[in-house]
């Protein structure tokens, strides 16, 4: 699940969300989601530790109402101080619980039910502490709720319980004046404390943003480098092996010409093949440090139809098992030994029917090249490793494939089969 950076205007306990564009939410980085997460676990953890004194509460408002007449009861005013101080013991429950943090409105509903309740009982049970009932709604209010409606929601519960006070406790003024203080003060502190949360949470998204800045600079530094490095080596070594083949190749025509020996025109052909190698790894290599992607099982189809549209052979791909991404490594394996089977086909076995087989099993991955031709003399014997190198070209092609497969923990096999030869490559899933 993609995690989200806190966005603009408070939520949950004042950590911000960051919006990326109108309408659109911009994705976190880990670092800056668990920046957040923390700001999170430390609102619920707050809220366990709010529960003892939730409890305390509720014994003490009980306690009072019972010891004030009229008492809790059953039958008339009673009852209806009864279902009043069950709504107060409920709001409070609410309130230290999980409920609370379900949004602004939830809060609000918890906290006017909580408020109501106090004045409530204030009015009904007057010339007593369960006056003090209210004062917890204040506090939360002022400790959950934004600036804004924490003072309109502290303001209208200190009012409705001055004025119940006034119109049931004679005399009044020191009693409202206790009462206005009480909750002046206590939503001074919830304030308080929300702000010190708020200045917690903000600044740690900020230190996790700087981290996050420092790390996309590093990169940034590291991609330039390469970048830098990838053109010297470009400059130097790629045009000197392209300058060495183009004179090999010269060389080779001469050679022909000339009528040489056939070791030293085979000579040539191997120094030519090395450098053009040479070359296609030069280029690889500055592909990787430019950050050029690197190809892969994806760009398979598109490797066989070109195969198939530049020699004319008929060519055939088939997939089995259920295609699934493999590592990079592996992938770049398969399709570099791909390429060179293919590359000896059209060398070795012009006219042949290739076929290329892609298999997904339960903990491998295993491509297949294999060509068909007509069957060849009988009376052959086994080749040796040495053959089946000759075979391959000069063996370097199946040297490389093999390398390559071993470096990811697989394996290459190449050898002949009743009517053609095959190659064949094992990499982990």
């Amino acid at each position: 699940m993609k995690a989200r950076v806190p966005a603009a205007g408070p939520v949950r306990g004042g950590v911000e969300r960051r919006r990326a564009g109108p309408g659109e939410v911009a994705p976190a980085s880990p670092r800056v989601s668990q920046a957040y997460d923390r700001g999170l676990e430390r609102r619920d953890r707050e809220r366990r530790l709010l529960r003892p004194l939730g409890w305390a509460f509720i014994a003490i408002v009980v306690t009072a109402s019972l010891q004030i007449q009229p008492a809790p009861g059953l039958t008339g005013l009673r009852l209806v101080i009864s279902l009043v101080l069950v709504l107060e013991v409920a709001a409070v429950l609410a309130a230290t619980s999980s409920l609370a943090s379900r949004g602004e409105r939830t809060q609000l509903a918890v906290i006017a039910v909580l408020g109501g309740c106090g004045v409530a009982l204030a009015a009904l049970q007057p010339h007593g502490a369960v006056a003090l009932a209210a004062t917890m709604a204040v506090w939360i209010a002022a400790v959950r709720l934004p600036p804004v409606p924490a003072a309109v929601t502290a303001a209208a519960i200190t009012v409705a319980l001055a004025v119940t006070i006034a119109l049931t406790v004679q005399p009044a003024a020191q009693a409202v004046l206790a009462v206005t203080l009480l909750m002046v003060l206590l939503a001074v502190t919830g304030q308080f404390i929300r702000r010190g949360r708020e200045s917690q949470d903000h600044t740690e998204l900020l230190l996790a943003q700087l981290e996050d800045a420092r790390q996309a600079e590093a990169v940034a530094a590291a991609l330039a480098e390469r970048a830098r490095i990838a053109g010297e080596l470009h400059d130097v070594l790629a045009h000197a092996l392209s300058g060495l083949a183009i004179q090999l190749q010269g060389a080779r025509k001469l050679a022909a010409r000339e009528q040489v020996s056939s070791a030293l025109l085979a000579s040539i052909e191997r120094s030519g093949h090395l450098a053009r190698e040479g070359l296609a790894e030069a280029r690889q290599a500055v592909g990787a440090l430019r950050g050029d992607r690197l190809p892969g099982l994806d760009q398979l189809g598109q490797l066989v139809e070109d195969f198939r549209r530049d020699t004319g052979a008929v060519t055939f791909i088939r997939v089995e098992g259920d295609s699934r991404p493999i590592a990079t490594d592996a992938d770049l394996a398969l399709f570099r030994g791909v390429q060179e089977a293919l590359t000896n086909s059209a060398r070795y076995a012009r006219g042949a029917v290739v076929e290329v087989r892609l298999r997904y099993g339960a903990s491998n991955t295993v491509l297949t090249v294999e060509d068909h031709s007509p069957p060849a003399p009988s009376g052959g014997s086994q080749l040796s490793d040495q053959e089946l190198f000759e075979h391959c070209g000069d063996g370097h092609g199946l040297q490389s494939m093999r390398e390559r497969a071993q470096r990811v923990g697989g394996s290459a096999r190449a050898g002949p089969t009743a009517d053609g030869w095959r190659v064949e490559i094992e990499v982990p899933s």
